[in-house]
């Protein structure tokens, strides 16, 4: 029996010879930038939450990366601000020192997407020039890196819209698409890294899989919601908790017309999803951890689990304080970091929780001892 085994086996011996060199270098590199876009999910965060995405009314990428260098640059700066909607509306009066701070987070916001870019695209080739990316992960980092091209045009679509006639701020439903464009990219960052060359001590049953990976699907349409939530401003409406304008369920929610753009227009519905998105999420995870806690005990998959659902946990408790602060600067971008942990660790979670294709064709005890 075992001798069987050993022949069988060694067929599989051979892909693992010819697989790219350690790779634990493009690991680090990929955990990194995975780092790095969350930064610039802070620093985009700091620049809503500061008004300051509106105050560069240009888009260019290239020498876009230069600030104004002398008084006559920055008149010239200012003068293109002063001519915007948001200025002539909301921001009438302002100095050149209250302007170059505005400006300053938003260039800030700009060049660390452009560092970002480099950084991923310079490692990448040398990576691959050296053997340590094969073609299958080669290509699947040029489509991350694909959508971190398209991330910087959503960002410039979003922040055009806000230069409108009338408008303020920019389009939630951009700023939205902004966020999970964003959260995308870094969930696909952590999914490859947290699987690349790892070696699995368990077999995770299929259940547990699904629902890690529903968790994190789940925390995507979460983080979107998020973002209409901050780009309609809903989060300085209803701030009580857990009800709603004295109910769970406020009334209105379909007040305006046609009904589908309350989803986004409608401050009391954009608030109302995402809470009940949150209380499904929670929810979820804790059914997950409990199950991984009965069904792999001792296994890292249990204790993942159960880490992801005490941090959904603490997440909601900080989404519940910030709504009844009335939404903070400090609070609110700490809400927002801590999304992108808590959709850090479900990615990783559901990589490694993916079951291996051996064990999907034997899954009873019976087989497995065969199989041994």
């Amino acid at each position: 029996m075992s001798s069987t085994s050993s022949i069988s086996l060694a067929p599989q011996a051979a892909p693992a010879a010819a697989a790219p060199r350690s790779r634990r270098a493009v690991r680090t590199w990929l955990f990194v930038m995975a780092a790095l876009v969350v930064a610039m999910v802070a620093v985009g965060g700091a620049t809503r939450l500061t008004g300051s995405g509106l105050s560069i009314t240009e888009w260019k990428p290239v020498t876009g990366a230069i600030p104004p260098l002398s008084a006559e640059a920055w008149a010239q700066e200012f003068a293109k601000y002063q001519a915007t909607p948001q200025y002539k509306l909301l921001n009438q009066g302002m100095s050149l020192s209250e302007f170059q701070f505005i400006y300053g987070w938003e260039w800030g916001h700009r060049l660390l997407g452009r560092l970002i870019g480099l950084a991923f695209f310079l490692p990448l080739l040398v990576f691959w020039w050296r053997g340590q990316i094969d073609r299958r992960l080669g290509f699947g980092l040029l489509g991350l890196g694909v959508l971190g091209g398209l991330q910087g045009a959503v960002g410039w679509i979003m922040v055009a819209s806000g230069l409108q006639p009338g408008m303020i701020a920019v389009a939630p439903v951009k700023l939205a698409l902004h966020l999970t464009l964003a959260s995308a990219i870094y969930a696909g960052l952590v999914w490859i890294a947290s699987g690349l060359d790892r070696r699995r001590d368990e077999v995770v049953p299929a259940r547990l899989s699904r629902t890690a990976l529903a968790l994190m699907v789940l925390v995507l349409v979460q983080i979107a919601l998020g973002g209409l939530v901050a780009g309609s401003k809903a989060g300085l409406t209803y701030n009580t908790w857990p009800l709603m304008d004295g109910g769970l369920v406020p009334g209105g929610l379909f007040a305006g017309t046609p009904w589908i753009e309350n989803f986004v227009d409608n401050v009391a519905l954009v608030q109302f999803n995402h809470r009940l998105t949150a209380y499904a999420l929670l929810i979820l995870a804790v059914l997950h951890a409990v199950d991984a806690r009965r069904t792999l005990p001792g296994t890292g998959a249990k204790r993942r689990a159960t880490a992801l659902a005490g941090l959904v946990a603490a997440q909601a408790a900080l989404g519940i304080v910030t709504l009844l602060l009335v939404v903070p600067l400090w609070a609110a971008l700490a809400h927002q970091v801590a999304a992108m942990l808590v959709l850090g660790m479900v990615s990783a979670h559901a990589r490694l929780c993916r079951v291996p294709g051996e064990a999907r064709l034997s899954r009873s005890p019976a087989a497995t001892a065969r199989a041994a």
